[in-house]
């Protein structure tokens, strides 16, 4: 069994245990393997021990990754998420390779991601990305402006909002690391109350997914635990 091989099934034995801590079905959390700065490789070998769905921050490396695990193994169908920030000018490119995008903090790169979404392919599904720390260095649309903005996106044709996604500040202690989750659990709960038809809390990276699945979370990114350490060197910035 490969290194990658192994990491995966470590990770899927801390969501099964994370899941009956909580109490909770494992088949309602999803793991979304972060491949960013990996190469193709990386993607198939996990890819070839299970792994569905590859989560990627920088849109030209997503690309290149995906072309190159295309022409290296034709037969794998992967699914393709976009976790990172969003620039104007890449949303094409976004709405054109992705399934899914986690990252959606304002109503322009929504709608330039609805106006550039082929209709002959499914419909994008959309996260909204929360700054539910408030920290001023993270992105994501503020709570209180959360109601407002998912109206707007829910409206938008060749999208299909799906929930909420956040990078809640680091914390040592566990039950401090469950708050922010916690509090988007129940942002999640007020946007339903409200009509819509919301089933994603996309929360929970390699450091805190414990505390993510007690709270609620239906995805989890996982990244260093899978793939190792990162090399950022060679990454575009968007």
């Amino acid at each position: 069994m490969s290194s990658i091989s192994r990491n995966l099934q470590a990770v899927q034995e801390q969501i099964t245990t994370a899941a009956q801590r909580a109490s909770r079905p494992v088949h309602e959390i999803r793991l979304l393997a972060v491949s960013k700065t990996f190469g193709p490789d990386a993607v198939i070998e996990a890819a070839q021990a299970g792994q569905a769905a590859f989560g990627e921050n920088y849109v030209q490396e997503a690309i290149d990754k995906m072309a190159a695990v295309k022409a290296l193994r034709p037969e794998l169908v992967l699914e393709w998420h976009f976790i990172g920030p969003i620039q104007s000018n890449k949303t094409r490119l976004v709405a054109s390779h992705f399934e899914w995008v986690h990252s959606v903090d304002r109503l322009k790169i929504a709608q330039r991601l609805s106006e550039q979404r082929d209709p002959a392919l499914p419909p994008l599904q959309i996260c909204l990305q929360v700054n539910i720390s408030g920290e001023a260095s993270k992105s994501g649309v503020a709570p209180a402006e959360l109601l407002e903005l998912a109206a707007q996106v829910a409206r938008l044709p060749r999208l299909r909002l799906r929930g909420l996604m956040a990078i809640p500040e680091a914390s040592g202690d566990d039950a401090q690391q469950r708050l922010p989750f916690r509090q988007l659990r129940s942002l999640l709960t007020e946007l339903n109350a409200a009509g819509m038809n919301l089933d994603t809390l996309s929360m929970g990276m390699s450091a805190d997914l414990e505390a993510a699945v007690a709270e609620g979370a239906t995805m989890v990114r996982i990244g260093t635990a899978i793939f190792g350490k990162r090399d950022y060197k060679e990454s575009d910035s968007a």
